[in-house]
């Protein structure tokens, strides 16, 4: 999971691409870039670790000249946390420079790479986001569109994109529409983020979504879609509106921070907790689902953990060693709120199990008298090939152990996770087009060859 933001026709480019990258920190935080294009169609770039406020500070951003622009913060799911592999990725090619932000992870990238390898390419970095640039390097097309519409012919999985050619700016999803990519506009400038809320930040109004299998050109001539790919049936992720996206933004169309209420208000209908003294969540991606489940059941919201804001997200830590470190310090509990009190603690996910069992174990060392678990997703039982680094099946407690199993292994009194249906019927547009693979099984595509995803099994 990243994070892409993109403008063209804007003087101040480069600050407007690092405001929108600040809205978009939580999808990626192993690194960041922007790269512009000047009026000469000159690509100029900056690429750091870490967060965007940590590599992409004024300084950095002086040297980036031009009023077209893309931004990328990285979430690694393909090829390791290093700098050759922070993105936007330049390239000099056929007319000009090439620049690409992509957010996705694309399955048959193993195949791709290696068919472009044994006809002479030479890759720069272990990610799959270079196999499409050295596919745009090879396309006899003209116009930027068809080059970047051949290039993507036989690319499987999720890709939203970000793609400068020359200072034409190009934005494309994939067919089956996984990740969210919007389109606005701020003033005579177009724009374009991963969330919506990206466009709030910049002051820029959100005009539509970048439809499926849709290549939006922004050139010289104006706005127009340039190309659409073949469709496929829709596919959109699920796992956005449960925990990746900002409660804040817009997308598929939707409201999250509605979209989590409702799936909180269905889990209190399917687990209710009779007896219980108050509701609190495990902060912030579960706030909203919280306060739904509270709404249902009667049951007063208390803030019963405070969360450090100056910790990133736990889920999306590249190592376990890391994830741990973190919880540590994030999140302490309240003892005033919890002392004595019958609790339900509702989180949005529980994937391998640690961080929920380290935080169901400080609430109880604050006195809970009792904690009842509700999570307002279905247990996830495989890994994700689409773009969330979920981890192989022997590493996710849902799919090796029994609800029963996982409530003692967790140390709560209760658990119940929200269905399957439940989960599809409470988000906007639900419940058909949405991937749930990492919660049924249900796969769309071939999963990817790569032996780390493959060692424990595809899932199905």
């Amino acid at each position: 999971m990243c994070g892409i933001f993109g403008v063209r026709g804007h003087p101040a480019a480069a600050e407007l691409v690092q405001l929108g990258l600040y809205s978009l920190q939580h999808r990626g935080q192993e690194s960041s870039g922007i790269v512009t294009v000047d009026d000469t169609s000159r690509a100029h770039a900056v690429r750091a670790m870490g967060l965007v406020s940590e590599g992409l500070d004024v300084g950095e951003l002086r040297g980036l000249a031009g009023s077209t622009g893309i931004g990328h913060t990285r979430y690694s799911t393909a090829g390791s946390s290093v700098l050759a592999n922070a993105q936007p990725v330049v390239a000099s090619v056929r007319g000009g420079a090439v620049a690409l932000a992509h957010n996705g992870n694309l399955t048959n990238a193993a195949e791709l790479r290696q068919e472009l390898e044994d006809s002479g390419a030479i890759f720069s970095s272990t990610m799959d986001s270079e196999v499409i640039v050295h596919r745009i390097a090879r396309s006899r097309a003209e116009r930027p569109e068809e080059r970047l519409a051949e290039a993507l012919q036989g690319v499987e999985g999720a890709y939203s994109l970000l793609v400068l050619l020359g200072d034409t700016l190009l934005a494309a999803r994939d067919p089956r529409g996984w990740r969210p990519l919007v389109m606005g506009t701020l003033g005579d400038s177009v724009v374009f983020g991963s969330e919506s809320c990206a466009l709030d930040i910049v002051g820029a109004q959100a005009v539509r979504e970048v439809e499926p299998g849709e290549i939006v050109v922004v050139d010289r001539e104006g706005v127009r879609t340039g190309a659409r790919l073949t469709a496929k049936e829709q596919h959109r992720c699920v796992f956005e509106y449960v925990y990746f996206a900002r409660p804040d933004s817009r997308v598929f169309g939707g409201s999250v921070d509605r979209a989590r209420r409702e799936l909180g208000r269905r889990l209190a209908r399917e687990h209710p907790t009779p007896g219980a003294d108050l509701v609190f969540s495990v902060p912030d991606s579960s706030n909203s689902a919280a306060l739904g489940y509270a709404e249902e059941s009667g049951l007063p919201y208390e803030l019963a953990l405070i969360r450090n804001h100056y910790v990133g997200r736990t889920f999306i830590q590249p190592t376990q060693g890391a994830r741990d470190a973190k919880v540590r310090v994030k999140y302490n509990a309240v003892r005033e709120v919890l002392q004595g009190k019958r609790v339900v603690m509702v989180d949005d996910s529980i994937v391998r199990g640690t961080t929920t069992r380290g935080l169901v174990a400080m609430v109880r060392a604050a006195g809970a008298k009792e904690v009842h678990m509700r999570v307002s997703s279905a247990p996830v039982t495989g890994p994700c090939y689409y773009g969330i680094d979920t981890p192989t099946r022997e590493e996710l407690i849902a799919a090796n152990y029994t609800t029963p199993e996982i409530a003692a292994h967790l140390g709560v009194d209760t658990l119940g996770y929200l269905s399957l249906d439940g989960m599809l019927e409470s988000v906007p547009d639900g419940p058909h087009g949405f991937c749930h693979a990492c919660f049924s099984g249900d796969y769309p595509t071939a999963p990817p060859t790569d032996p780390e995803k493959l060692r424990a099994g595809c899932g199905c």
